[in-house]
């Protein structure tokens, strides 16, 4: 009698071993099915920051621009969410406005053809609005979605200019 209890125990754990196992491989296959979020989605997840196009405003224009995901752009919406920020441009070689942020974003230079609408970050303080193409070493931080070349040439003119910097959700 206590021969077929000891085996009849024994067959249950056995059971309910195999249950155990049965159930954790289900799971793991739904978990394995389950949708994933786009790399777009675990994007926005990992960082938010990168829900934002950053606005800049210049003679009463408003200009917007997409965003590019790197250390500086992060870094800047980071200050860019305690305020906004006022450069002072100057004119440049009849392609570009430049001018001093007032302190300085991580670099990731590289060397870089830029197009009418780039906002670029030099020499890690100063951003570059362009109007025009150049070439040289730059840390890109966006783009201008909003307008064209011919109209950007229009809204910055021949003379320096005052950009207020901004944040505008996408």
């Amino acid at each position: 009698m206590t021969k077929k209890i000891l085996i009849f125990i024994v067959v249950l754990l056995i059971i309910g071993f195999v249950s155990l196992l049965v159930i954790n491989n289900l799971n793991k296959k739904d978990q394995d099915n389950a949708p994933k979020p786009s790399n777009q989605e675990q994007t926005k997840k990992e960082d938010n920051n990168m829900t934002y196009n950053l606005k800049i405003t210049v003679n009463n224009e408003e200009l917007i621009l997409e965003l590019t995901n790197n250390e500086a752009t992060k870094e800047l919406i980071n200050k860019l969410k305690e305020q906004d920020v006022v450069v002072k441009a100057s004119e440049y070689d009849n392609f570009e406005k430049v001018g001093d942020l007032g302190f300085s974003l991580p670099t990731s230079d590289e060397k870089i053809e830029t197009e009418p609408g780039d906002l670029m970050l030099y020499q890690g303080n100063q951003i570059t609005l362009f109007y025009n193409s150049n070439t040289w070493s730059y840390t890109r931080l966006g783009k201008v979605i909003n307008k064209n070349s011919e109209e950007l040439k229009h809204i910055l003119g021949q003379d320096d200019v005052t950009m207020t910097l901004s944040l505008s959700e996408k």
